[in-house]
C-alpha cells in the first residue's frame, strides 16, 4: 500500500521546468531512492513533499489525504519531516534540548511552556525527558545529551538531526543528502540508523542521495530524474543497469562510485 502518492506533479520557475509529469508511488516501510545529476530536481521534489515550495500542477497524496497545498508544519504534523542537507540545529541547546524541541511540535505543551517551565510543560516533563532519552539511546547519542549541539563531530551532529525528525512521531523522512561529508565509519552508521527505522518501527524514508554504492545498498527501489523527469524506477540494479541512466548520469559518476 502507497503512503505517499505522487501524481503528475510539475513545478516551474518562470520559464524553467525543473519538475514535470512525475508520478511516484513509496510505499509504507520501504526505503525509496531520488537519485540523478546535479540540476536535475530532486531537491524541488523533495521541496515539494515537504511543503516549502508549492507545485505549478499535480498532487501529492499523503496517508490517503490530499496534503498538496498544506504549510510544512501541518504536513510535520501528518507525519512528514525534512532532514536537510545542511544541519538544522539549535546549535546553541544541549543534545536533549534539541531533541525536546522536536518532541513539543507533537504535545500539548508548546516550545516556549517547555523551555520555560509552564504549569502543563513541567506535568509532562519527565515523560519527555526519558522519550528524548529513548530516541538519543537509539541513534547513539543518549551519552552526549549534555553536550551543546554546536559541539558534535558533523557525523554526530546528522544523527541527531534525524533524532529530532524522529521525535516529530515522523512516518516519512525526507533525507537529502544524509551521507555529505561523512568518512566510510559514518556513512555505515547511518545507513544502519535509516535501515533500522524501517525494519523496527516502519518508518518510511525517501532518500536523495550522490553516493551511488550507499543507494544500492540501502534503498528496496529507486527512482532517477533527468532535468525534472523521471527517466528509470526499478530496483537498484534495475536503474544503475538502465542504458538511458547510464547515457544520462551513471557513465558520467561510474568513476567516482
Amino acid at each position: 500500500m502507497a503512503l505517499l502518492e505522487i501524481r503528475n506533479l510539475g513545478k516551474r520557475f518562470g520559464g524553467l521546468a525543473a519538475v514535470s509529469e512525475l508520478d511516484l508511488d513509496v510505499g509504507k516501510g520501504e526505503i525509496f531512492g531520488l537519485i540523478g545529476p546535479n540540476g536535475a530536481g530532486k531537491s524541488t521534489v523533495l521541496n515539494m513533499v515537504g511543503g516549502t515550495l508549492f507545485p505549478t500542477r499535480g498532487k501529492i497524496i499523503f496517508n490517503d489525504q490530499d496534503v498538496t497545498r498544506f504549510p510544512p508544519y501541518r504536513r510535520a504534523r501528518r507525519g512528514i519531516a525534512r532532514v536537510f542537507q545542511r544541519d538544522v540545529l539549535f546549535r546553541s541547546f544541549t543534545v536533549l534540548e534539541n531533541v525536546l524541541a522536536g518532541l513539543s511540535m507533537s504535545s500539548s505543551a508548546g516550545f516556549i511552556e517547555i523551555f520555560f517551565k509552564g504549569l502543563s510543560a513541567r506535568n509532562q516533563e519527565k515523560a519527555m525527558r526519558e522519550k528524548a532519552m529513548e530516541i538519543l539511546q537509539f541513534v547513539r547519542l543518549a551519552q552526549q545529551a549534555d553536550e551543546m549541539a554546536i559541539n558534535l563531530p558533523h557525523g554526530n551532529q546528522r544523527a541527531l538531526c534525524l533524532a529530532i525528525a524522529m521525535a516529530t512521531q515522523a512516518q516519512l523522512l525526507l533525507l537529502d543528502e544524509p551521507l555529505t561529508g561523512m568518512n566510510d565509519e559514518e556513512i555505515k552508521t547511518m545507513m544502519d540508523l535509516i535501515r533500522t527505522l524501517r525494519d523496527e518501527r516502519g518508518i518510511t524514508s525517501i532518500v536523495v542521495e550522490h553516493n551511488m554504492r550507499a543507494v544500492a545498498g540501502l534503498c528496496d527501489r529507486a527512482a532517477v530524474l533527468d532535468y525534472g523527469r523521471k527517466i528509470a524506477e526499478g530496483s537498484p540494479k534495475e536503474v544503475v543497469d538502465n542504458p538511458t541512466v547510464i547515457e544520462a548520469y551513471l557513465g558520467v559518476e561510474e568513476d567516482a562510485v
